[in-house]
């Protein structure tokens, strides 16, 4: 079933106008992506029912929660939806077994698409069913925020910057089982969030704000090599990839992805493990020929010139867009650029000098 989340909405307030109208795919994770103040957390309010646009529309599937030329508007209660917020907002003075069941009994057992075992398995959660939230660690807690949610058997499920509290090794423990859910259940979420570490690692669909606007929309994959100028340091390409093969003896694990295979650093994981990687403009070079066996260089890629960005006056870089079967970014000199005579259409080389593993996340 192709199912949709159709958002159109209009909300104004002093100093802030969000105006947008989204046609998203109904599964996988989207991501609201951008600066403080863009409309992130607007939005995710709107589809909770917990703010109100005069002119808006949200249909989920065939289900409509808002539509103002119709007099339709269901009040949060009546929105078959879970959230999360940036902090855990557990009972105290209940268990964990309690808080869970919370979420549990808010929905008639006839209507129950998720078991109760089905969510303690996943999050991790048995261990602590006794436990009261103020012996939990920070990422624990948020781990229960989330097991209540979707305990309750949401169609949808609403993530307000849920690391935002989290330090880095907390961060590293809930998206473990972010990704899980992401893996493992057919539930759509909505992700808000300004850290492209998180975004890199989860996101099947962007939506870029900025200043209560779309700035763009798409597949991750397809996108992020069009965000560049937004992105700044942080440009790049997503690669989705699978691994091959792993050479232990050289420490290394090689990915297979619809353009090629790339070589990375080890990983603890089967081969034919689905692996999502981030190729930095500034780590890949070009070369007009095969470069032979003997450089150091691992990852050399068949590739051909789609686009050449005009250079910037007194910047010495620009940004050619490549295919390698996916769109792959790199940043060259200017001087490079001259004495390569690169052009559009151009049968070229890539040298991919670094991989970075989105699954990775470090401190910043």
């Amino acid at each position: 079933m192709n199912t949709r989340l159709k958002i159109r909405l209009g909300v104004a307030y002093d100093g802030f106008d969000l105006k947008l109208d989204l046609d998203l795919p109904g599964r996988g994770v989207t991501t609201l992506f951008g600066p403080s103040g863009s409309g992130k957390s607007t939005l995710l309010r709107c589809l909770a029912g917990l703010e109100r646009s005069r002119t808006g529309f949200i249909k989920l599937a065939d289900s409509v929660w808002q539509d103002e030329g119709a007099g339709i508007f269901l009040p949060t209660h009546q929105r078959p939806l879970g959230y999360v917020f940036q902090e855990p907002r557990l009972f105290n003075h209940l268990t964990v077994r309690g808080n869970l069941e919370f979420g549990f009994k808010r929905t008639p057992a006839n209507e129950r698409r998720l078991g109760w075992n089905q969510i303690i398995e996943l999050l991790a959660l048995s261990h602590l069913l006794d436990r009261k939230p103020q012996h939990l660690s920070l990422g624990e807690q948020q781990r229960v925020a989330i097991g209540r949610a979707l305990l309750a058997s949401p169609k949808l499920l609403l993530m307000d910057e849920p690391l935002a509290s989290l330090d880095i090794a907390r961060k590293r423990e809930v998206l473990v089982f972010i990704r899980k859910l992401h893996d493992e259940l057919d539930i759509p979420v909505v992700y808000v969030s300004h850290s492209l570490q998180e975004v890199l690692q989860i996101t099947d669909t962007l939506v870029l704000l900025r200043d209560g606007r779309v700035i763009a929309s798409g597949p991750i994959t397809a996108l992020c090599s069009e965000l560049s100028s937004y992105l700044a340091d942080m440009a790049g390409s997503i690669l989705e990839t699978t691994v091959l093969a792993h050479e232990p003896e050289f420490a290394l694990s090689r990915l297979a992805f619809s353009g090629g295979q790339l070589y990375v650093p080890i990983q603890d994981c089967d081969v034919g493990h689905a692996l999502r990687v981030h190729v930095l403009a500034r780590n890949v070079s070009i070369a007009l020929e095969k470069p032979p066996i003997s450089t150091s260089i691992l990852n050399i890629i068949e590739a051909k010139i789609i686009a050449i960005s005009e250079p910037e006056a007194g910047q010495h870089s620009v940004q050619i867009k490549l295919d390698v079967g996916v769109p792959l970014l790199a940043n060259i000199s200017r001087k490079s650029l001259h004495t390569l005579a690169l052009e559009p259409g151009q049968k070229v080389y890539a040298l991919v000098k670094a991989v970075a593993l989105a699954q990775g996340l470090v401190a910043v």
